[in-house]
C-alpha cells in the first residue's frame, strides 16, 4: 500500500505557471491598498506603434483564461480576428478567484441605506473606494507598465465583471479618455442606481462639450433576466442611452449570451472582448 508521501510524489508537487507571464506586488501611495499585479507579454516583437492592452479585473479569477485565449487565438489572427496583446490583471493576494476588497475598490462611496440588501444578510464589507483605486490604476499602475512594456496608448482596453462591470461603467464616466474600450460584464448597476445615474448624466454633459472617443461593450447572461436586481434591463437601458452619443464618438454595443447565468457568461464574455478589443489594424 502507497504513503501518502508516495502518492504526493507520484501526483506531482511541482507548480504549473502560465507561459510568458510574471506576477509583481504593488501598494497603493494613497491608501497602502496591497495589490497582485499579473502580467502577460507577447513573445512577439511588439510593431510600431506598441502592443494593445488589456487591464483586467478580478484578475485571481480570469487572468489565466484571458492570457490563453488571446495566446491561443493571436496565432492565427488573420482567421480569427485577435492580435498579440499586453494582459494586466488586478488582483490580491489570495488563492480564491475572489476577494472581499472588490467591493471596496470597484464601488462609488455610497450611504449604507442605498445599497440592496446582502443575500447572506450581513452587513457589506468596506466599500466606496473607486474613485482612489482608479487614481491607482492611472498615476501608478499604468505609468508602472509603460515604463518597461511599449504599450499602444491608443488601444487600451478596461475589462470588468459584476462589480467589476460597475467599475468599468464608472470609470468611463469620470474619465473617458483614460482607456479607449470599456469592456462591462454584467455591471451591478443595481449597487446605487441613483448614484449611478447621477454620474452617467454627467458624462453626458462632458462627452457633449468635449466628444471624447470611446468603444463600449455591455454583455449579460440570458438567465441572469430572474436576478431580482434587474440586471438585464439595468445593463439594456444604460446601452440604449449610451448609443445616443454615437455622434459624441461613444460606439456601443450591447448583447444578451444565450443560456448563459451571471458565472458562465465569463466565457463567451472573454472571447467577444477579444475580437472587439484586438481586432486587426
Amino acid at each position: 500500500m502507497k504513503s501518502k508521501e508516495t502518492s504526493r510524489d507520484y501526483i506531482g508537487d511541482k507548480k504549473v505557471t502560465i507561459s510568458g507571464t510574471t506576477r509583481i506586488a504593488m501598494k497603493s501611495k494613497i491608501e497602502g491598498r496591497e495589490y497582485q499585479i499579473f502580467i502577460s507579454k507577447p513573445m512577439d516583437e511588439p510593431p510600431p506603434s506598441g502592443y494593445p492592452i488589456i487591464y483586467v479585473l478580478d484578475a485571481n479569477s480570469v487572468f489565466g483564461t484571458i492570457v490563453e485565449a488571446v495566446r491561443l487565438q493571436s496565432k492565427r489572427s488573420e482567421k480569427t480576428g485577435v492580435i498579440p496583446a499586453v494582459i494586466v490583471g488586478i488582483g490580491y493576494s489570495t488563492d480564491a478567484p475572489f476577494s472581499s476588497n472588490r467591493y471596496y475598490d470597484f464601488t462609488m462611496a455610497s450611504s449604507p441605506e442605498k445599497l440592496p440588501e446582502r443575500p447572506n444578510g450581513k452587513p457589506w464589507p468596506p466599500h466606496g473606494g473607486a474613485d482612489n483605486f482608479l487614481n491607482f490604476i492611472e498615476k501608478e499602475l499604468k505609468p508602472e507598465i509603460q515604463r518597461y512594456i511599449d504599450i499602444d496608448r491608443k488601444r487600451q482596453t478596461l475589462f470588468g465583471h459584476s462589480l467589476g462591470g460597475l467599475f468599468v461603467l464608472n470609470t468611463l464616466f469620470t474619465n473617458p479618455t483614460l482607456f479607449q474600450t470599456y469592456i462591462a460584464g454584467s455591471p451591478s448597476i443595481h449597487w446605487d442606481k441613483e448614484l449611478f445615474l447621477e454620474k452617467e448624466k454627467e458624462f453626458y454633459e462632458k462627452v457633449r462639450n468635449e466628444n471624447s472617443k470611446a468603444d463600449v461593450f455591455i454583455g449579460v447572461g440570458e438567465l441572469e433576466r430572474e436576478h431580482k436586481s434587474g440586471m438585464n434591463n439595468n445593463a439594456l437601458e444604460v446601452s440604449k442611452r449610451l448609443s445616443l452619443l454615437k455622434e459624441c464618438g461613444v460606439c456601443v454595443k450591447f448583447k444578451e449570451f444565450n443560456d448563459e447565468g451571471h458565472l458562465s457568461v465569463l466565457l463567451p464574455l472573454i472571447n467577444t472582448t477579444l475580437k472587439y478589443a484586438l481586432y486587426p489594424n
